[in-house]
Formats: structure tokens, C-alpha cells, sequence
């Protein structure tokens, strides 16, 4: 039986990996298909996908954006972008200026904390467009500054801690309409660990494509109530371990194995819809 790993991160956001080494892990882990979903970016998928090719490993590009609907946080993931999309690519481009101005304001709040942490710093570490909180939590313990980062996070960094900056988010409702311009399937992430229950209707009204029903911090109880939800309104199912490398203590990839049928049954309606988008005359 052939399984997926559909929601990983590189260095290109919070992850530790470089794209060759995901695919490495990958091959190693036994996966016959990934995708690669880092933050407000695609910069990494260019990279893993020849990474992919010379190993024979199916490779789907992606990304993963940070949105809101009525004040709740949601995270949609996009499958199968046109990574030369000029719409998607000037919109990411903004969101990655919004992470970086964020990355600003929260040194400048451990600043006038005493902590003598400087945004260049952190932006050195992270050499990517797509900056994050873990850049940040990295670059406090590089510069012992903090002793690891669970402690960053709990002194510093959490919500409603003193440099912990609000995200400036896009609307849910566009971001699916983002990805779908862009050639692209919708899907919102985790809905059990950002509890995004109530907001599903909304959403599949908008035209979400599916629900990532199995995760790493999703239980078998969670999983099965989001497979019923994707059976009730029509949606695909997608699942991964949201690997970040060793950003989270220890790398995650394989540890949540999707049945092959659900890449099937993706791809299959990427195909309708690449059908539906062609001109009548070159049907």
C-alpha cells in the first residue's frame, strides 16, 4: 500500500530541512507522494520537485496561508500552484513583507525589554523572504540570549507574552479564491488544533475544495468527525504531519500516512478542473 505525507515545511519558512533533505527523508521514510506547503511561500517547491524527479518521488506544489474569518485564525492549504502565477506572487510577496515588518516589531518589543536581540539578526538566520516566530525563538537562543526555545516561546514569545505581535491576516474567504486563481485546490489545515468547526459552512460556501482530516494533533476521534464533515459537504480529504524538521524537537515527516486513494482522488479533481478551465475549441 502507498502512502502521503501532504503538509511539510523547509528552510524557505519555519522548517529545518533544506528541500533535498525532505526528499531524502521522504524516499527514506517509505512515501510515495509529498507535497510541500511552507508559509506564505514558494520558494522551495522549484527545488524539491527535481529533488523529487531524481528519486522518482510524485511531488505536488504548495503553500500554506495564514488567514481569518470572523476573528477566528484559519490556515488553507493550496496544492497544486502555478508557481508563476503573477496574481499569487505578488500577493505572497506582500504577506512575506507583513511577516518580516512583524519580525521587526517583536525585536524592537525584546528591545525595549533589555534584550538586545536586532531584527538583521534574525533575518540572517532565517535567509528566507517567509520569516516566523521560530526565526525569532532561533536567533534568542544562537545569541544565548534565552536558554532554548521552549523557554523563548513561554518568556518571550506566546501570545500575551510582552514581545509576543499580532499576525496581520488575509481574509479566509480570499485566500481560497487566491489559490483557486492561481490553478489550485483549497483546503483548510488542521481545523482540530485551530478549531475551525463553526467556520467550515462558511467557507465551503466560498468554494473551500477540502479539509486536511488527519494530523499530527489530530486524534482518531477528530479524524473520523472530519472525514463525516468531507463526506456531508462533498470536500477532499488531505492529511500530513506538518513536519518542521527539528524545529519542533523532532522531525515528523511519515509519522502521518495517508492512503494513497486521497492523492488519487486529488488529482483526479486537479484534472476536472484543468478540463474546465481549457477553452472549448482545444477540448
Amino acid at each position: 500500500m502507498k502512502f502521503a505525507d501532504l503538509h511539510l515545511h523547509t528552510q524557505f519558512s519555519d522548517g529545518t530541512f533544506t528541500p533535498e533533505e525532505l526528499v531524502l527523508r521522504a524516499q527514506n521514510a517509505g512515501l510515495a507522494c509529498i507535497a510541500l506547503t511552507d508559509h506564505d511561500t514558494v520558494e522551495g517547491c522549484a527545488r524539491a520537485a527535481a529533488a523529487a524527479a531524481a528519486v522518482k518521488l510524485e511531488f505536488i506544489s504548495g503553500a500554506e496561508l495564514t488567514a481569518e474569518h470572523q476573528d477566528t485564525e484559519v490556515h488553507i492549504l493550496g496544492y497544486f500552484l502555478d508557481l508563476q502565477n503573477r496574481v499569487l506572487l505578488e500577493r505572497i510577496g506582500k504577506f512575506q513583507a507583513v511577516r518580516q515588518n512583524r519580525i521587526r516589531e517583536m525585536c524592537a518589543a525584546l528591545n525595549r525589554l533589555g534584550v538586545p536581540l536586532q531584527a538583521e539578526s534574525v533575518f540572517a538566520l532565517a535567509n528566507c523572504r517567509s520569516p516566523g516566530r521560530p526565526h525569532v525563538a532561533r536567533a534568542l537562543v544562537q545569541e544565548n540570549l534565552i536558554g532554548n526555545l521552549d523557554e523563548a516561546f513561554e518568556k518571550y514569545l506566546k501570545k500575551g507574552r510582552p514581545a509576543w505581535v499580532p499576525k496581520t491576516k488575509m481574509s479566509a474567504l480570499d485566500g481560497v479564491e487566491l489559490i483557486q486563481q492561481a490553478g489550485g485546490h483549497a483546503i483548510m489545515a488542521h481545523p482540530g488544533l485551530n478549531r475551525t468547526d463553526d467556520i467550515i459552512p462558511d467557507l465551503v460556501a466560498a468554494g473551500l475544495d477540502g479539509i486536511e482530516c488527519f494530523h499530527t494533533k489530530h486524534s482518531t476521534v477528530m479524524s473520523e468527525r472530519y472525514l463525516e464533515l468531507a463526506e456531508k459537504y462533498h470536500l477532499l480529504v488531505t492529511g500530513g504531519s506538518d513536519c518542521h524538521g527539528f524545529s519542533k524537537k523532532q522531525p515528523l515527516i511519515g509519522t502521518v500516512r495517508l492512503p494513497y486513494e486521497y492523492v488519487e482522488r486529488l488529482c483526479a479533481a486537479k484534472s476536472r478542473a484543468d478540463e474546465k478551465r481549457r477553452p472549448a475549441a482545444a477540448r
